[in-house]
């Protein structure tokens, strides 16, 4: 707009992105200039023959040159506006090439811009606030979901390609989800909930979120409400679930690169074979034969997971796999055995330890041999107590039969004083490897 806005405005020019219709209707006292054609226009004789073409008040043509003639040398002389000129006209490229540009304002990802997209499509609700609410709920129950997690299961459940490109978040397209959104809501909610309060995940050991969407899918296609979560007539088809997203955790390069193809292939697995319950087994084939995702394990991986420390993603998925009768009551916990406050240097000294095999220990302690599961009143219960001392008090009223089964479930073996670490430790690492043999053979 070649007019310049009043002071109290504290803009000095003027720059809108207007429609024909709305350039068409402006008024006589308005004048806009498409900034783009500074780049064809001279300076000079054609800039003023331009002006004049407008008809603009003799009191304005001055201002009005001043104005374009500015720009002029904005572009061409003093080299302030950097141009680039895009040819393709795919419009998901000119949204990569905004974020770049932008990156020095507000920051905007690719999903801001589509949120946008998919907002404006949109007829009856608001978009963007039933996505963000959506998102606080997920953050209450205890995962770290954003809104891409939700606009992708938007896609993945209102069956459209679960890509994160413009053309997918068309009007037919977003017409659909607002249909559904009451019901997919639904779902993704049902799933968190899933994951949490029966699976005992959060926030900080839930290691890929896309690994929830194919659940979310099921559970959408099902029609199930919270019942699914408690009643003992869905207990197989929660393990089932359960057993394929520990699968797909603990397994690495399954959620790194091609996740929107196999989100694809996962979906239409479910569309194939789970009208009768959720198909683990039909979604591990074809994850592998598929998408070259095989959840198998080979010797040389089991002999690593065994050796999984602490701070590792994958230990809480190992242990749940490993232990799948330990409930999630309140919140599951990764607790230490042998407590890491009494497997200390001074400790292993006194406990007869001699000084080469300190060292060893102490890199032991954080190992998965010493790591459990258990519920988080058990895991304060139980504080910085020696397995021993904790069993002893855990079972003060109880049989030395249900504190022997206990144990031998939980792989703990004899459970010695500190005097006897080294060996716990490397007996319950054999025994964690031949367990996994075992339940990798049978599912």
């Amino acid at each position: 707009m070649l007019d310049e806005p009043k002071e109290e405005e504290e803009v000095r020019y003027w720059f809108e992105f207007l429609s024909d219709d709305e350039l068409h209707r402006a008024g006589p006292d308005v004048c806009w200039f498409k900034v783009a054609d500074i780049v064809g226009m001279q300076s000079g004789p054609p800039m003023l023959e331009w002006i004049k073409s407008k008809n603009l008040p003799s009191d304005q043509e001055l201002r009005a040159y001043q104005t374009l003639d500015t720009l002029y040398h904005v572009v061409h002389t003093n080299l302030m506006v950097t141009r680039y000129e895009e040819e393709s006209q795919e419009i998901d490229k000119v949204l990569q090439i905004f974020i770049r540009t932008n990156s020095g304002g507000t920051t905007l990802s690719h999903s801001d811009l589509l949120l946008s997209v998919a907002v404006a499509q949109f007829d009856e609700l608001d978009e963007r606030q039933e996505v963000y609410g959506l998102v606080d709920e997920l953050q209450r129950v205890g995962l770290s979901l954003d809104k891409d997690f939700v606009l992708k299961a938007g896609l993945m459940l209102s069956s459209l390609p679960v890509a994160f490109k413009v053309n997918n978040f068309s009007r037919p397209n977003m017409m659909r989800l607002e249909q559904n959104w009451e019901q997919v809501r639904r779902a993704i909610m049902l799933t968190a909930k899933l994951a949490t309060t029966v699976f005992g995940f959060n926030r900080d050991n839930l290691r890929a979120r896309n690994a929830l969407l194919p659940i979310a899918y099921y559970l959408y296609k099902k029609g199930f409400g919270d019942e699914f979560l408690t009643h003992s007539s869905h207990e197989d088809d929660r393990k089932n679930i359960k057993v394929w997203l520990i699968r797909t955790l603990i397994k690495r390069g399954i959620w790194g690169s091609g996740v929107d193809t196999l989100l694809t292939t996962l979906r239409d697995a479910i569309d194939g074979h789970g009208e009768a319950a959720f198909p683990s087994e039909a979604l591990m084939r074809d994850m592998a034969e598929k998408r070259g995702k095989s959840v198998s394990l080979e010797e040389q991986e089991i002999e690593a997971l065994a050796d999984l420390r602490y701070s590792d993603s994958r230990v809480f998925p190992m242990l749940s796999f490993l232990f799948p009768f330990v409930q999630a009551i309140d919140e599951l916990h990764v607790d230490h055995i042998f407590p890491r406050a009494k497997v200390t240097r001074r400790d292993l000294q006194s406990a007869g330890y001699p000084d080469e095999t300190i060292e060893a220990c102490l890199e032991k302690v954080n190992g998965l041999a010493n790591l459990q599961l258990l519920n988080g009143h058990e895991n304060r219960e139980k504080g910085g107590k020696l397995p021993g001392d904790w069993l002893d008090h855990k079972f003060r009223e109880a049989s030395d039969v249900a504190r022997q089964e206990y144990a031998n479930n939980r792989l703990l073996g004899h459970v010695p004083g500190l005097d006897g670490f080294e060996e716990f430790y490397e007996a319950r690492r054999e025994a964690l490897k031949k367990r996994i043999r075992a339940l990798v053979a049978a599912q």
